[in-house]
């Protein structure tokens, strides 16, 4: 992947990172699951785009053009906007309409186009309009804290906290960490019994779909050459 990346982290309690990076040439690569959504504004060939792109259930391969610039918000799980349920972003993007040149539209109102380096004031602007919220109830989960509340409840607030299911969180951050451990040049056998997978072919399995690479694929790439 011929891509770069400049990472921060943000003042906002709502953001998991800002981040940037541009594309070198025209590419394709491994978009992986990920069960955050984000806002993205790329430039290309002088016009800026507004993208929101949803938590993705599956990896899957992506394209980039050369010299186009990305800078984007990834908010952290539980953060959505109530006015657009997370659910109709999971494996998709929406393209905010452009107000000006300076300006794109969100929610009936122009909102100036936010920088890498002012990204956490657009975020608070967009906290005191209640554009953004949070529920805590995700972190509870997460936790295995849950509140006091019926488990049809909280399914229905973890949903609409996040578009996902507590159990594809799970299994999404499962192969993750799966896929970290295989990076650290722990044995996949060994990778097997710590991530909890019964056996190679569903670690396999697992990997394919949510990394979009093997376990060996995955060390193959770790090791030094």
């Amino acid at each position: 992947m011929d891509f770069s990346f400049d990472e921060r982290p943000s003042d906002s309690p709502l953001v998991e990172r800002v981040w940037r990076t541009q594309s070198e040439r025209d590419s394709s690569f491994v978009s992986r699951a990920t069960i955050q959504w984000e806002l993205v504004f790329w430039r290309y060939h002088g016009s800026t785009h507004v993208t929101m792109r949803g938590p993705e259930t599956y990896a899957s391969l992506a394209e980039s053009a050369s010299g186009t610039e990305f800078f984007g918000i990834t908010f952290k799980l539980g953060t959505f906007m109530p006015h657009l349920p997370i659910s109709q972003l999971v494996n998709t993007a929406i393209e905010l309409p452009e107000a000006s040149c300076r300006a794109f539209w969100l929610h009936n109102a122009a909102w100036e186009l936010p920088t890498f380096e002012n990204a956490d004031t657009f975020v608070n602007r967009l906290v005191r309009a209640e554009l953004l919220v949070h529920d805590p109830l995700v972190a509870s989960v997460l936790d295995e804290r849950p509140p006091d509340l019926s488990i049809r409840a909280i399914q229905y607030r973890f949903l609409r906290a996040t578009g996902l299911t507590r159990n594809v969180v799970y299994q999404i951050e499962r192969a993750n960490h799966a896929e970290a451990l295989l990076k650290q040049g722990m044995l996949i056998a060994d990778v097997i019994d710590e991530a909890g997978y019964s056996d190679q072919p569903h670690l396999t399995r697992a990997l394919k779909r949510w990394v979009g690479q093997t376990p060996a694929q995955v060390a193959r790439r770790t090791r030094p050459r």
